[in-house]
């Protein structure tokens, strides 16, 4: 039985990923920590988990819990990812792996150090939608070009101060503004379709003046196969201008599909305009979450490692000027 502590008790396991841990053969979670003692109580209360804890250190130190997830801003995921491989527990993190690409670094060494295995919440690449997309790439012939662009209107606290300031706008915590939320599933999947990215340049700017960090975007890179493509992120934008997109240019078609709303797949080809509507389950994380069980069961292999997450944190990294 794989028995999970959970660190963290914020939007990510209400929704996509608690549940799952509960459904899957083989997984339960035996305890929650939060600094908040109110929110672990609650949580734990809710979800019919006996145990609860406000320090990192007694949930990674508990007996019976013998695998960690982390779901706290990605500030702390290096520190408390550390913490727990070296205590011998495998660890599965949110994305994106860390707020640096130097924190996923540390990561790794602690990792193949020790011996511990370390997964990354990528969950899209195992999403239905998203296989449905790389079904349908073959049919697009060569791949010659890829395009991402997102564009979404100011959150109701995006100009607020202290206590009240979203802490995803806060680059010392979330690695940089929502491209640092967001950017890491695009570009993940991108990678997963196409083979690393081994060049990256981005020009950032602030242009509502909400927050210090960056809100808008625009990037160029390539891939280790040759393949080019660009990106634009807006998140001050004309609620007229809001758009989640991204572009498969082949030459005999393309594919749009977008990451977070799951619009209808779109394919243009020699049989012309088609769409798909490809539902995925109700939480999102079980699929990448059961296989991940079954290879701490030795019974399969989960590739959505650390080592294949690092490389988006690399592209973001470039992109934003941080190395």
């Amino acid at each position: 039985m794989i028995r999970w502590g959970v660190i963290g008790c914020g939007e990510a396991t209400e929704k996509k990923s608690g549940p799952a841990f509960q459904q899957i053969e083989g997984s339960k979670i035996e305890a929650v920590m939060s600094r908040s003692a109110e929110r672990a109580q609650s949580y734990a209360e809710r979800h019919g988990i006996k145990k609860w804890y406000t320090n990192v250190m007694d949930i990674i130190d508990d007996p019976n819990v013998n695998a960690i997830y982390i779901a706290t801003p990605p500030s702390s995921h290096a520190t408390y990812a550390i913490m727990a491989l070296r205590a011998g527990k495998p660890v599965y993190i949110e994305k994106p792996m860390a707020a640096s690409y130097e924190d996923c670094i540390r990561i790794n060494r602690a990792s193949e150090e020790t011996g511990i295995p370390c997964f990354v919440a990528y969950y899209r690449r195992y999403l239905p939608y998203f296989k449905k997309v790389e079904e349908l790439i073959p049919r697009v012939g060569k791949v010659i070009n890829v395009h991402i662009r997102l564009a979404q209107p100011p959150r109701e606290f995006d100009g607020s101060t202290g206590a009240a300031m979203p802490w995803r706008v806060q680059a010392n915590i979330a690695g940089g503004g929502y491209f640092y939320d967001l950017a890491p599933h695009q570009l993940d999947l991108l990678q997963h379709y196409f083979g690393y990215i081994i060049e990256a340049k981005g020009y950032t700017a602030n242009r509502g003046g909400l927050y210090e960090a960056e809100d808008s975007i625009s990037a160029t890179f390539r891939f280790d196969t040759g393949l080019v493509g660009s990106g634009s992120w807006c998140f001050v934008a004309h609620e007229s201008a809001q758009e989640d997109r991204i572009e498969i240019i082949g030459d005999k078609g393309m594919i749009c599909f977008s990451v977070f709303t799951y619009q209808p797949i779109d394919l243009y080809d020699a049989e012309g305009h088609q769409t798909f509507k490809v539902p995925n389950p109700q939480y999102v994380q079980q699929p990448l979450i059961e296989n991940i069980v079954r290879h701490l069961q030795k019974k399969d292999i989960c590739t959505c490692n650390a080592i294949s997450a690092t490389p988006t944190n690399w592209v973001m990294d470039r992109i934003l000027g941080k190395i």
